[in-house]
């Protein structure tokens, strides 16, 4: 790594520790959004052009290579035992995420990174997916904090929401489990719900939702090829340099995982790691945002989160009352 890199890394880095331990303190709140909150506000003070290739760096190649450290946290034996039960509430909130997302993007003319961004971390994993997504799509760092940003508001909302709802309903826990599972975001917010329920929620939330965090893998897959078609006018696409490779490293970590190659304490050591670099990037990715920039343009991008948001969770109760799960 050369000496320009290796200085911006650093600088990331003296910032990713705090925010990495202010996340496990205040979880609701997340490792990542500390990061890019405390990456924006050292943005406002004037720095050397010596640390942005180094930034650059940490924001896009250490964002991919801490998703597949966290394959390690994936266990594939669970991801098939829950996806027979919830594989068709999975599928219908992922497409009706990525469906209102783009209609409500059209209207409220967002460009077209910030609705797929929203859309995959209202589909899938909050903040995660959407670390996942951006460098397939070759987002802008302005995206990504202006996404994440939104998807961190609907979590908050819906720890405090989703409980008392689903008292109101009288759902189950089996029920409420599922509901959280799919239709809340981030795995902490998504722990949080489900446990406020009951602990077999609880746990049955969680398990669902690492089952679909799993959906990254086709998910990149299906944008790295529409995104370098698009950019190809339709020509012959050479397959080797539109996959996106630290996706398939993911699945061989998690297969690793599954195997039990590894012992456990190791596997999670290294998924603890893929947790740092995400919050590592999102610093990065925040030394490079302007703050006044968001404060202009936050309104719509959250407009289309409240949106997604709704869908899903009513998409998620539909299939799950025409199934008789709930």
């Amino acid at each position: 790594m050369k000496h320009d890199v290796i200085k911006g890394v650093i600088f990331a880095l003296i910032l990713a520790v705090p925010s990495y331990y202010l996340g496990i303190s205040f979880p609701i709140i997340g490792g990542p959004v500390f990061g890019i909150l405390i990456g924006m506000l050292f943005a406002l003070l004037p720095r050397s052009t010596s640390f942005e290739a180094g930034i650059s760096f940490t924001g896009k190649k250490i964002l991919q290579y801490s998703i597949i450290f966290l394959g390690f946290e994936m266990n594939l034996f669970h991801v098939m035992k829950v996806g027979s039960q919830s594989l068709s509430v999975m599928l219908f909130t992922l497409i009706t995420a990525f469906g209102v997302a783009w209609w409500i993007g059209k209207l409220l003319k967002l460009n077209t990174m910030i609705s797929t961004l929203i859309g995959a971390g209202t589909a899938i994993c909050g903040g995660s997916a959407i670390a996942a997504v951006a460098p397939v799509i070759g987002a802008k760092d302005r995206d990504i904090t202006l996404s994440i940003s939104t998807i961190f508001l609907f979590n908050v909302i819906a720890v405090f929401i989703f409980p008392f709802l689903g008292h109101a309903i009288g759902m189950s826990d089996f029920g409420f489990g599922m509901w959280s599972g799919t239709a809340v975001n981030d795995t902490s917010s998504v722990v949080a719900v489900g446990y406020s329920y009951s602990p077999e929620a609880g746990y049955f939330a969680t398990i669902v939702k690492l089952t679909r965090a799993l959906m990254i893998v086709p998910v990149c897959l299906l944008f790295s090829f529409i995104t370098t078609r698009s950019q190809n006018n339709g020509e012959d696409l050479n397959f080797r340099r539109i996959f996106p490779w630290f996706i398939l490293w993911f699945v061989v970590a998690s297969v690793i995982n599954t195997a039990g190659i590894l012992p456990e304490q190791v596997s999670a050591m290294l998924g603890n790691i893929g947790k740092f670099g995400i919050v590592l990037s999102m610093c990065a990715i925040g030394l490079n945002t302007k703050i006044w920039d968001l404060l202009r343009n936050g309104g719509r991008p959250i407009a289309l989160g409240f949106c997604c948001s709704v869908a899903v969770a009513c998409m998620s109760l539909a299939v799950q009352h025409i199934e008789g799960i709930l």
